[in-house]
This record gives C-alpha cells, sequence and structure tokens, in this order.
C-alpha cells in the first residue's frame, strides 16, 4: 500500500501524509482528554477540506481544540465572538482613532492574515444576525471576499464555528443554505471516563490552556500543501459498483424512510422527513468516507466507512416535519440507526 501511495496523484506521498494524520491525532491528544473520536473527525474534515460546526455545552474544550489543531497545523487563526451588534463589517475592518484623533481603519479579524489565514473560528455564530451570515456563507462556499475595491482569496481556510445550543433568546438559527456549507456538524460532550474526568480536574496542566495549546508542537510541515492532498485523496480511494449503489439506497432511504420499511415507535414514518440530503451533501459524505478510508490504510472506501461520518455529515442535512423538529436531536439517532439495520450493505 505505502509503495504505490508514494506514486500518487501530483507526486503526493499519501503513505507519509498519512504518518502526519496520525502524529496531528497523536499531538492533539496531548491537550484534549477523553475525545479521541472528535479528534478522529476533526481531522477527517481537516483532510477532506471541509467546514465544521462544533456543538457541546460551556467549557467542553472547543476553543482549545481549535486552537490546539491550529498550532499542529501551522498557518493562523483568527476567531471572532458572535453578538447581537456584530455586523458583516467587523469581520472586514474596524475604525479607532489614532493618537492625532484622526480615524483610523485596520484589517478586521478575516483579512489581517491574508492568504495565511488556515482557522477561523466563529464563536456562537447564532448570536450573529443573519447579514453576518450571508458573509460567511461567501466566505466558505468561495475561500474568497470583496473589500476596499478589491477581492481577497484564502485558499487554504477551513471555517469552525460553535452554536450556543442552551441559551435561545437574541438568537438567530443558521439557514438551511449556511448549514449545508458545513462538511461536519461535530458534537463535543463531557467525557464519561471517570479518571479522564479525574484529570480534567486536578491536574493543573489542563487549567491554563494557553499553556496547554503553547506546548504543542506544529507536526504538519506546510499547511498550504493540505489541498492538494486533500486532492490526491479524493483521486487515490475508489469506491466499487456495489459500494456506490450502497451509498445511493441510503440517499433515498434516509429521503422516504418508510418506502424502505424504516419504522419508529409512534411516528408517521411515511411523512416524518420533509426533505432529505442535497447531492452535495452526497458528495460531502463520500468524501469524508474516503479520507476515513485512507486513514485505516485503505484505497477503497468500505460501507463501515460511510456509517463511521454518516451521522455528523448527514443529520443536519435531514429536515424533519415541523410537528417533529423539535424531538430532533431524540429521532435522529434511532432514524439513522434503523436506516442502518434496514438498508443492506454489500
Amino acid at each position: 500500500m505505502a509503495g504505490e501511495e508514494s506514486a500518487g496523484e501530483d507526486g503526493v506521498d499519501l503513505a507519509a501524509w498519512r504518518d502526519v494524520a496520525r502524529q496531528f491525532e497523536a499531538e492533539l491528544g496531548k491537550a484534549i482528554l477523553g475525545q479521541q473520536r472528535v479528534i478522529r473527525l476533526l481531522t477527517v474534515a481537516i483532510f477532506a477540506r471541509g467546514h465544521v460546526l462544533l456543538e457541546g455545552d460551556v467549557g467542553v474544550g472547543k476553543t482549545t481544540l481549535l486552537r490546539a489543531a491550529a498550532r499542529c497545523l501551522g498557518g493562523s487563526y483568527e476567531r471572532i465572538e458572535g453578538t447581537i451588534d456584530l455586523m458583516p463589517a467587523d469581520l472586514v475592518y474596524y475604525t479607532f482613532l489614532g493618537e492625532d484623533g484622526r480615524p483610523r481603519v485596520e484589517p478586521g479579524p478575516v483579512l489581517r492574515r491574508g492568504e495565511d489565514l488556515a482557522i477561523f473560528f466563529f464563536n456562537e455564530i447564532n448570536r450573529a444576525r443573519p447579514q453576518v451570515h450571508s458573509l460567511l456563507l461567501r466566505l466558505m462556499a468561495e475561500r474568497t471576499l470583496s473589500a476596499f475595491n478589491r477581492d481577497y482569496a484564502f485558499p487554504h481556510l477551513l471555517v469552525f464555528a460553535d452554536r450556543n445550543r442552551i441559551e435561545r433568546e437574541e438568537t438567530f438559527e443558521l439557514p438551511a443554505a449556511a448549514r449545508d456549507r458545513f462538511l461536519m456538524e461535530i458534537a463535543i460532550d463531557t467525557p464519561a471516563d471517570p479518571e479522564v474526568r479525574r484529570c480534567l480536574m486536578f491536574d493543573t496542566r489542563f487549567h491554563d490552556a494557553d499553556r496547554l495549546v503553547g506546548a504543542l508542537r506544529q507536526v504538519v510541515p506546510d499547511h498550504r500543501a493540505l489541498d492538494g492532498v486533500g486532492r490526491a485523496i479524493q483521486q487515490h480511494v475508489g469506491a466499487s459498483e456495489a459500494l456506490q449503489h450502497y451509498a445511493l439506497r441510503l440517499w433515498d432511504a434516509v429521503r422516504y424512510p418508510g418506502r424502505h420499511g424504516i419504522t419508529l415507535a409512534g411516528l408517521d414514518s411515511e411523512h416524518l422527513v420533509e426533505a432529505g440530503a442535497s447531492p452535495r451533501g452526497m458528495s460531502f459524505l463520500l468524501r469524508a468516507a474516503r479520507v476515513v478510508a485512507w486513514l485505516d490504510g485503505r484505497d477503497k472506501v468500505v460501507p463501515e466507512d460511510l456509517r463511521e461520518v454518516f451521522f455528523e455529515v448527514m443529520a443536519h442535512r435531514i429536515f424533519l416535519d415541523p410537528i417533529h423538529e423539535m424531538r430532533r436531536a431524540e429521532i435522529m439517532p434511532g432514524l439513522i440507526s434503523q436506516l442502518f439495520e434496514t438498508v443492506p450493505a454489500p
């Protein structure tokens, strides 16, 4: 396998980059305890070159995770806080009075680092107004921004955001178009393992996030090469005809669960789902699954690869009937579990 990968697309040594990915996960694990699956999903997103929406309670380590990822990747990291009064221009520039009393204009968080910007973290994105979401949508979709009568490009940018899921006042739900631009929605919960909890509570290393992140080393030799690595992975890892038919059956079943014999107690499967995944969503699923296969040392996608990332890639693209939306967190895991049990795998 390694020998074959050495002659990969565009001269990319995929075997060597897989070692880099594993080092990246190991280094993140030094700062983020008890979140191995979250770290794996984040690694998949980075090598699939997709944006990520994080969900979790306050204080579970979302910001520390992203700061640590930026440290290990290299490149620049910027962050902005979502607030009710945040305007689109606040992402682009800020104004102030200089010492001479004259107004000054300086680049905002998106423009400050220029093309070197690697990770942009939008904290509490649902506190920002829809106008801000629109600007972010272009940034995610095109990796470009217009300001000061010119266009700026961010070829290496990944956007990570988190959503406040506790407080509902003064929040604006993300539109479907914006959510569909995120490759994954990843939940970060408090670790359940008692020993991990003990370390997080009593080991003083984890009480100083700045020092913790600062102790990590950059393991990615050049973050600007990641787009090329991502393309090489997609070209190298294939999908058999049987796997393609399986993915297409999953796509149809998640839109029409009743037709495929999927049943959930107390729910009408025929009218449960109002809209299913988009073609972009399914292409994202295969993109992520190819990275999973590559990380596991395979050059073919297997059904387990699709299942490994299905919930995080697809759940936010499945729209339930409005009367069931309030129970989404309860319904969606059961729906996807039944999907895997009902649709036969090759």
